[in-house]
Parts: structure tokens; C-alpha cells; sequence
């Protein structure tokens, strides 16, 4: 599956590409030249605007998947809604996606079908937990965990079943918070050696216990920047220093986008109206810049004109 990437117009517009690269391939090489940063989109438009604000990927949270469809983070959303969300992402942004697969949907059977879907849908990469469905956020306590051969058994089906072997791997522990540091540490070494390209502790709490996985677990480390949860919050250099490679933010814009919803609701229920926020608006100039959309022009579907 070739990779997608972007570039702009003399206008300025928004055009994806496509290169002979597999979009793996491509998340492979950033990794390779440092840490990337990586916003979640939850919808297609926010997507373009991550890939036209320069960011080289973006992440698909199950979470935040779930909550626009209205339902918690508990493992609702079926494989078929993920796949569609990381088709119509990876169609509109032309960057590489890296999408949350929760357990996997199922055991590994489900697992195997589970990795040759979302490659098929355009992912890049994808990550599994090794958390008991129905899973729980990985900030909140309250969770249980499959046993470390279990989880090391769905890694390594899916290394193995990956339609190409640039699709990466990316296995989350959550065990910091169910059983020990320590047993996350084994955890996250027996998934490197079951095929993980990428391991992801999930709710460390400072730079000073990712430094201490990562110089215990060796290898390509993906930490989670999340507010409101267990993780301090830690600066992009702060993560630069520490080597880590890969830092999503998965919650953020959906966060901002909903505050921005809930404000601008107070407004309507206060002044009758909105007249008094335009200035806090996208215009429609500003909408159609980021779709690539100039009336009485035919549009290109994203997906043709790479």
C-alpha cells in the first residue's frame, strides 16, 4: 500500500499525494530521524487541518472515535466504524495514521482479521492493549489484564499476518497501574520479542519513569500526552531528550473542540444568537481553503489526486 503524503499548491491549497512508499514505510523513516508528534483527529476535517498545520501523522483514538459516535471509551465501536473513521482519516489527510485497535476486537483470530483491516483501510500502524474486554481508559484504575503470553500471542500473530512488514506494530501495557512496574517492563520485553515494533507504557507519571522504562525496555518507546489523566504533563522537548518515539495527543482538539461547543451554546442560550462570536468562527473561505474546494471548480476526491 503506497504511502500518502502532501503538498501545496502556488494557491495554497491542500493536495495529497502519493508516493511509492508504504505509509509504514513512511511513519518508519520519521521515527528513524526523531520523535514525532502526533495530534489526534476524531473526524476527517480535522485531519486535513493536522496535515496542513505541517504535522507528518496523525492518530485515530478509540476513545475519541466512540465519544463522537456518543457512546464511553468501553470498547462499543465495532472493527467495521474503526475502519471506516481510518479510511475516510487516512483519505483526507494524506499522512500516516496510527489507529488505537483496542484488544484487538476479540481473540487472535479476531486479532489477524483485525491488522489486515486497517492496513486495508490505510493505517500505517495500529496499537493493541493487553487490557480484559471490555476494556476501561487507560487513565482510569478499575482494570484487568490478559496474562503476558496471552497479549504476546496477539502481537505475535499480528506481526505475522501484517499484509506488508512496513506496517507497525504498536503493543500498550497498561500493566503500571494494575499490577507493577516491574511486570510492565517484562510485559513490554516479551512484546518486543513476539514482533512489536513500538512499545506504549501506558500511565507512566513523569519523565523520570519514561526514563526508566526506556532504559530497561530497550527499543522504540510511544508515549501518550493526555490531560486530565495520570501522565504530568511533559513538553515536546521533554520528550525529545528522553528519545522517546512517538508522542500522541489523542484527546486534545476533541477536548478544545467541545469546550469551544459548550461556549458557544451559553452564547445562543444568552443573546439569542451568535452575532457576538463571529470573530471566534472558521469562515466559509477559511472551510473551503482547507477542503480544497473553490465553487464553480470541479473537486477532486482526495483519494484521486495523489
Amino acid at each position: 500500500m503506497p504511502c500518502r503524503c502532501s503538498r501545496a499548491t502556488r494557491d495554497g491549497d491542500y493536495i495529497p499525494l502519493m508516493s511509492k512508499l508504504h505509509s509504514g514505510a513512511q511513519l518508519r523513516a520519521l521515527m528513524e530521524r526523531g520523535t514525532v508528534f502526533v495530534p489526534g483527529a476524531f473526524n476527517a476535517l480535522v485531519a486535513r487541518a493536522v496535515a496542513r498545520a505541517g504535522f507528518a501523522a496523525t492518530y485515530i483514538s478509540g476513545g475519541a472515535t466512540a465519544n463522537v459516535a456518543g457512546f464511553p471509551d468501553i470498547g462499543l465501536i465495532t472493527l467495521s466504524e474503526m475502519c471506516r473513521t481510518i479510511r475516510e482519516i487516512s483519505d483526507a489527510s494524506g499522512i500516516p495514521v496510527i489507529a488505537d485497535a483496542d484488544t484487538g476486537y476479540g481473540e487472535i483470530e479476531c486479532c489477524v482479521r483485525t491488522v489486515v483491516e486497517y492496513e486495508r483501510a490505510g493505517a500505517a500502524a495500529l496499537h493493541l492493549e493487553d487490557q480484559v474486554f471490555p476494556k476501561r481508559c487507560g487513565h482510569l484504575d478499575g482494570k484487568d489484564l490478559i496474562t503476558a503470553q496471552e497479549m504476546a500471542d496477539k502481537v505475535g500473530a499480528m506481526a505475522k499476518h501484517r499484509l506488508s512488514d512496513d506496517f507497525v506494530i504498536i503493543a500498550r501495557t497498561d500493566a503500571r497501574h494494575v499490577t507493577s512496574f516491574e511486570d510492565m517492563i517484562a510485559r513490554a520485553n516479551l512484546y518486543r520479542e513476539a514482533g512489536a515494533d513500538v512499545i506504549f507504557p501506558e500511565g507512566l507519571h513523569d519523565a523520570d519513569e519514561f526514563a526508566r522504562f526506556m532504559k530497561a525496555s530497550r527499543g522504540k518507546t510511544l508515549a501518550n500526552m493526555t490531560e486530565f489523566g495520570k501522565t504530568a504533563h511533559l513538553t515536546a522537548d521533554d520528550f525529545r531528550a528522553l528519545g522517546c518515539s512517538i508522542v500522541i495527543y489523542p484527546l486534545s482538539l476533541m477536548r478544545m473542540a467541545m469546550k469551544a461547543v459548550d461556549d458557544g451554546l451559553a452564547l445562543l442560550a444568552r443573546d439569542g444568537g451568535f452575532h457576538s462570536s463571529i470573530d471566534r468562527m472558521q469562515t466559509r473561505a477559511q472551510l473551503y481553503e482547507l477542503m480544497a474546494y473553490s465553487p464553480g471548480k470541479p473537486w477532486v476526491y482526495p483519494a484521486n489526486s495523489r
